[in-house]
């Protein structure tokens, strides 16, 4: 109990400091300390906010990127947990990978949208495409990490019971790495993010990119910010979604 209250006063502080920040810019602007044009108040983004809801354009922008998002993360994170799984368990896989994985994670994702666009044109496979690049690699990653970093003697017991090669991937490998996948999601999440809003700025008819691009164009800043805001928003709740899924799945982290 106590622990809970602590974790919603925890919440509570990160909600206190971004309207604290919004505060002071609402201030700002009414008194003339910024320039309004670029920086409108808060008051008039949550106005413009409304109005795009209420037309049905934000929510339909919405969906789109999220039904990009989230099939990237399935077709870049369930091989990359598999494959992490497996690099993880196995030396000479690992040896053999690894340095394709070193040399083409630095790579910047955004510096691929070309190719993508050439191989898989305009439609949405692009999009999906390289959301599922940019979360491929932190949770391969972070995958191999948590099963290399897995007691020895765990993996010993196994094989001493002669444990199948799909058994040790379920019962100890997985549950093993489990903390450290978690925050490969986490960081594939947001980088998706980051992805989904670039390659719908280039190359997209909908999606919270093609209107925060659509809104430069003509000149509406204010549906500009509102597109980072739902950006915003968007890393938060997932965060919080997240952290909830690790506290189920992951019980003995939460108690240590």
């Amino acid at each position: 109990m106590a622990k809970r209250s602590g974790l919603l006063g925890e919440r509570f502080i990160g909600l206190l400091t971004p309207l604290a920040l919004l505060g002071l810019w609402e201030a700002a602007a009414r008194m003339g300390l910024v320039d309004a044009r670029f920086f409108p108040p808060p008051s008039s983004i949550v106005h413009t906010f409304g109005a795009l809801v209420a037309s049905g354009e934000l929510w339909t922008n919405l969906l789109a990127s999220l039904r990009r998002l989230f099939l990237g993360m399935l077709l870049g994170g369930v091989p990359a947990l598999f494959l992490g799984l497996a690099m993880g368990i196995s030396k000479p896989l690992r040896a053999a990978i690894d340095p394709l994985i070193s040399a083409t994670y630095p790579i910047p994702k955004s510096a691929i949208l070309p190719l993508v666009l050439l191989i898989f044109g305009l439609g949405e496979m692009s999009k999906v495409v390289m959301v599922a690049l940019g979360a491929f690699y932190p949770i391969l990653i972070n995958t191999v990490m948590g099963v290399a970093n897995i007691d020895k003697i765990y993996l010993d017991v196994g094989h001493n019971y002669r444990a199948s090669r799909w058994q040790v991937f379920r019962t100890i490998a997985l549950p093993g790495a489990l903390p450290s996948i978690m925050a490969g999601v986490k960081l594939a999440m947001g980088m998706g993010l980051i992805l989904i809003a670039i390659s719908e700025m280039v190359a997209a008819s909908d999606g919270i990119g093609y209107m925060i691009w659509n809104a430069w164009q003509v000149l509406t800043v204010d549906t500009m910010y509102v597109g980072l805001l739902v950006i915003a928003l968007l890393g938060f709740v997932f965060s919080v979604i997240l952290d909830e899924i690790e506290r189920m799945l992951i019980p003995w982290k939460a108690k240590a």
